[in-house]
């Protein structure tokens, strides 16, 4: 009975040693926050500030950079994932349309909207994650009605592809760095070969900015703020559910709305807009805490010896 018991607490001790502790939870959470806040904002100086003409293409920068990242770091024995076979595209699916949709629609919506719209409109991206999560897994005076398609586009991404990377992320299967790595990998040649028939990579190569070295290293800092931004939503995925990312960024967005009535020059203020981005930003906060503070909460272990006889029988 002693060595029955035992091994019961030996096995319990094995189990919550694999699951994530509450410090792991938050430092992913933060890691992802911190990221996005910083991508963010160097993204919309180089797409506002600069007018870089090409979304797609630093899309294709970020993609490539990951890709370098990650295979220099295999060849390195830094880090593992499964060498490429057919039966890899079929595993990923869908994530790879979602992956690049989320990506060029991100960036499109960036430089269209200023960052307090961007933000406002980013809030969506909270329900659609809790409803896809529990079917997958269990007036403006600056109006631009191309940029809030982009945004509500990219909200529909993000929490498809929120909820699609945590389910594909099995460490028997790919694992956190092969998702990563093949989807840069599968969707890099077609958004190439969008780029160039839309003509989006001409105006890149025509802009008037690739001999301007702040223009040159913000670039670079975008496509390597790219890669952590995709790492840390990996992460935060991983060690949390797809829906807390999604409240993570939704916290992050606030500071990056009131940052962006400073910064960018894009914002056209007026007493109504301002109050209701300010309402919107409360009950943002008010509701994206308490999801988290649920969702961060260890769960209880059920105690076998206090469940009465006639629900164990």
């Amino acid at each position: 009975m002693t060595a029955g018991r035992q091994a019961e607490g030996e096995g319990t001790d094995h189990a919550s040693a694999r699951l994530p502790s509450r410090v792991a939870k938050l430092l992913s959470a933060l890691f992802y926050g911190t990221c996005s806040f910083l991508l963010v904002l160097v993204n919309k100086a180089l797409l506002t500030t600069y007018r870089f003409p090409s979304p797609i293409v630093l899309g294709i920068g970020q993609m490539a950079v990951t890709i370098m990242i990650l295979y220099v770091s295999k060849l390195n024995k830094v880090i593992h994932f499964p060498d490429f076979d057919k039966k890899i595209p079929i595993k990923l699916f869908p994530l790879p349309l979602l992956y690049i949709g989320n990506h060029i629609s991100g960036l499109s919506s960036t430089s269209k909207l200023s960052l307090p719209m961007f933000t406002v409109l980013r809030k969506f991206t909270i329900p659609l994650t809790l409803l896809l999560e529990t079917i997958i897994l269990g007036s403006d005076l600056a109006f631009n009605l191309e940029g809030y398609i982009f945004v509500f586009l990219n909200d529909i991404f993000t929490a498809a592809n929120g909820v699609y990377t945590k389910q594909k992320m099995d460490p028997k299967e790919l694992g956190k760095y092969g998702v990563l790595f093949y989807n840069a990998c599968f969707m890099i040649i077609p958004t190439l070969i969008i780029s160039v028939s839309t003509g989006d990579l001409r105006q890149a190569t025509e802009f008037n900015q690739w001999k301007n070295v702040l223009f040159i290293i913000q670039f670079l800092l975008s496509c390597f703020l790219g890669f952590l931004l995709m790492y840390s939503t990996l992460l935060c995925s991983y060690y949390n559910s797809a829906l807390t990312t999604a409240v993570v960024g939704a916290i992050k967005n606030v500071s990056v709305a009131y940052i962006g009535m400073l910064v960018g020059g894009d914002y056209i203020f007026s007493v109504l807009n301002f109050v209701g981005l300010n309402i919107c930003m409360a009950g943002g906060l008010r509701y994206s805490f308490l999801t988290l503070n649920s969702q961060l909460k260890p769960k209880q272990p059920v105690d076998e010896e206090n469940i009465p006889q006639d629900l164990k029988g």
